[in-house]
């Protein structure tokens, strides 16, 4: 008699890889994910930080109050695709994830200002005026 030898898998071990296979899918899909999510939080944290230094830096100084509204014919010195989230939605705007709230205003001119972020993956992010 004569053993005959078969090449190939079997049903285990294919089931095996297709696991494997399954669980760094995952792994792989569930890290992009978050290294997204931080990525466009890291962008919201960026885009506040440079609309609170240009109001403290430029407008301040100059007009010793804050704006209403921020526009950028007002924060002259910024790049006006920086008042847009990651979402394209312009700040004020319904559903914008960042948010400009001015304090104390008469005729335009506000006294104090609160800047914000909504974040993803952690709490607001917020930047007060320091002029009060």
């Amino acid at each position: 008699m004569s053993a005959c030898k078969q090449h190939g898998f079997t049903v285990l071990e294919l089931i095996i890889v297709i696991v494997f296979l399954v669980i760094i899918g995952t792994v792989f899909f569930v890290q992009r994910r978050d290294t997204e999510i931080a990525q466009r939080d890291s962008i919201r944290k960026t885009t506040i930080n440079a609309l609170y230094y240009n109001l403290e830096e430029v407008y301040y100084p100059t007009n010793k109050t804050y704006p209403e509204k921020l526009t950028a014919d007002q924060l002259k010195g910024l790049d006006p695709t920086l008042l847009k989230d990651p979402d394209e939605v312009m700040i004020g705007e319904q559903n914008s994830s960042y948010r400009y709230e001015p304090k104390d205003c008469h005729e335009g001119k506000c006294k104090s200002y609160e800047l914000r972020a909504d974040l993803e993956n952690e709490a607001d992010f917020v930047k007060n005026s320091r002029n009060k």
